[in-house]
């Protein structure tokens, strides 16, 4: 019952994180910067409860098992979490919903291809060589070394990429 909960209490926080991450840039947008400081730095607290949650499960490895973590993540959405969503989404004729699976299943099949390729320099001892990554602020498209000149799932501008 205790691990379940732990489980539980990890997808809470970790929702409650992203959501307030997401109502920070509303903030902004709004023009309310100190607001958008408030949901900031309470998503910091939630990101803080997660990883306690996340750690004491023993859910947190060598970067090498987190990465196979992460790549058998992204190939879960990608062969069936999101082909399930989509084929609902479709028959209930929902718009958004299939573009946002869409964004979706796309983007992660960049990620599990990433952290694989990444996982393999890891298991040799090394450090991923790695560029610069852009993201896509509209559908997460993921690129290395240079941003296309307009996404490739969502046809946004490459000024709109968000570099890391």
């Amino acid at each position: 019952m205790t691990e379940k909960n732990l489980k539980d209490a990890y997808a809470g926080e970790s929702q409650a994180n992203m959501k307030y991450l997401i109502f920070a840039n509303k903030a902004d947008d709004e023009g309310k910067p100190n607001v958008a400081r408030l949901f900031r730095a309470i998503a910091f607290a939630e990101q803080v409860h997660a990883t306690n949650h996340l750690k004491t499960l023993g859910d947190v490895g060598s970067s090498l098992d987190n990465l196979q973590t992460a790549i058998d993540g992204e190939n879960f959405e990608v062969e069936e979490m999101y082909p399930a969503y989509d084929a609902v989404a479709k028959l209930q004729d929902e718009k958004g919903a299939i573009r946002s699976v869409h964004y979706a299943i796309e983007a992660e099949k960049i990620h599990a291809a990433m952290f694989t390729e990444v996982r393999q320099a890891v298991k040799e001892g090394k450090d991923a060589d790695l560029g610069d990554v852009y993201i896509c602020p509209v559908c997460g498209y993921t690129a290395e070394g240079e941003a296309p000149s307009t996404c490739p799932i969502c046809g946004v501008s490459k000024a709109k990429f968000v570099k890391f």
